[in-house]
């Protein structure tokens, strides 16, 4: 083991951070450049943008899941989350690639039209995705200690990951998505092969908390589903506004701002969710980190919530030019910086740290059935609607749900749940 592993320092917590921000950097490459080139390069409309979006949460909602059962259980290439994290790593820098390439393999294919091959794709590179984000953010829980260590891991992670995902959407924006896209790849893959193999896993995960001749309690206990569920509730409508709004915004741009060319187009939505992302990275460690650890992460998470719906509502009220845009997009990166940081701590101190992978797996439902829900029963709606308002009411409303939901979530107790 590296001794800064054992000592938990700043450098271990960015190497550990490096595989989620491989996973990341791929995720914000499709949300910047999927729709943009569908729409621009392919010619598809808005709904079927949708349903090739569709791909993605259905890949993730056995993807995740099976994975983390299955690195709970298995040991192989010197760890149980690091084979995932290395196949994942390579499958997903190939199906980048594939992106702007989608005509020239339905040609080579014999297909006649590209909405099947690009959904295959889309689905591939999400399946990917979801191969090793599981085992990146349980690994994270694996190796670091319950409580403010635990937090850290997480806050690091969105830190490094979020820069990653700045640093994404500025090649879009000043070097277009192409060179973005191809560029992405590599970084991809450089940060799935080579972190992993320096991160030091324990073969044995039994959680401590429970008595060694209480095997039941010891496989069951420190689960506390009750808590579990409104976590996950309270989750899943956070992600309900903020998928609309990364599926569909290409739609409130095209009409409300009138971009003169589909490069300005591109470059809104780039610069848009560089801002968003650019808050989001920072303020995890230096922001939400002490504050969570003064006055309880559920507090924080809840508050940051809220202010994202706010700015979502501002962008219904207020965003006639691309300067409001960017303007209340800078505040709605408050909940993002939260949504994709505080809930990991928070949701891995409510069950047995024997079954991470799996627990992290179900978690991630609450994403993918809110992504399913917004690809496949939006779609049409927000297609029909006269007025494209609509995508950021429905993105405020349910980041509203979420806040309140929130408030009847518990802090976790990790000394309780250290003790018995």
């Amino acid at each position: 083991m590296l001794g800064i592993q054992q000592r938990l320092t700043k450098s271990f917590y960015a190497l550990l951070s490096l595989p989620a921000t491989a996973m990341g950097f791929a995720l914000s490459i499709q949300i910047a450049a999927l729709s943009w080139i569908l729409n621009t390069q392919y010619g598809l409309d808005i709904h079927e943008i949708g349903i090739v979006w569709a791909a993605g949460p259905l890949a993730g909602i056995f993807g995740q899941v099976i994975i983390g059962v299955i690195s709970d259980r298995v040991w192989f290439w010197g760890g149980r989350r690091r084979p995932f994290i290395l196949i994942g790593g390579v499958l997903a820098a190939l199906m980048l690639i594939a992106l702007p390439n989608i005509h020239h393999i339905s040609s080579a294919l014999g297909f006649g039209g590209i909405l099947g091959v690009a959904m295959a794709v889309a689905l591939t590179l999400d399946l990917a995705i979801n191969i090793s984000f599981n085992p990146t953010r349980s690994i994270i829980a694996d190796v670091t200690p319950e409580g403010n260590a635990r937090t850290k891991g997480y806050t690091w992670m969105q830190t490094i990951s979020g820069f990653f995902g700045v640093a994404a959407y500025a090649l879009g924006a000043t070097l277009g998505n192409y060179v973005l896209i191809y560029l992405g790849a590599v970084v991809v893959l450089l940060f799935s092969l080579f972190p992993p193999l320096f991160i030091q896993e324990d073969r044995d995960l039994s959680d401590e908390s429970a008595t060694d001749d209480d095997e039941h309690a010891k496989d069951e206990h420190p689960t506390d589903w009750n808590q579990l569920l409104r976590i996950y509730f309270a989750h899943a409508f956070s992600w309900l506004g903020i998928q609309t709004m990364f599926v569909y915004i290409i739609a409130y741009i095209n009409q409300k701002l009138s971009p003169a060319t589909d490069f300005e187009t591109g470059q809104i939505i780039s610069i848009s969710f560089l801002i968003l992302n650019t808050v989001g990275f920072i303020l995890p460690v230096l922001v939400l980190e002490p504050l969570a650890e003064r006055m309880g992460r559920v507090r924080v998470h809840m508050a940051a919530v809220a202010v994202m719906a706010l700015a979502y509502l501002g962008i219904v009220l207020l965003g006639k030019t691309t300067l409001s845009l960017y303007v209340l997009m800078a505040f709605a990166g408050v909940g993002w910086a939260a949504v994709v940081s505080l809930p990991f701590a928070i949701m891995s101190e409510n069950v047995n740290k024997s079954r991470m992978g799996f627990f992290m797996g179900i978690f991630n439902l609450s994403v993918v059935l809110p992504q399913l829900v917004v690809s496949l029963g939006l779609g049409i709606v927000i297609l029909n609607a006269a007025d494209k308002n609509l995508i950021f009411i429905i993105s405020a409303v349910s980041l509203g749900v979420s806040a309140l939901l929130w408030l009847l979530v518990r802090e976790p107790q990790t000394s309780h749940l250290s003790e018995k």
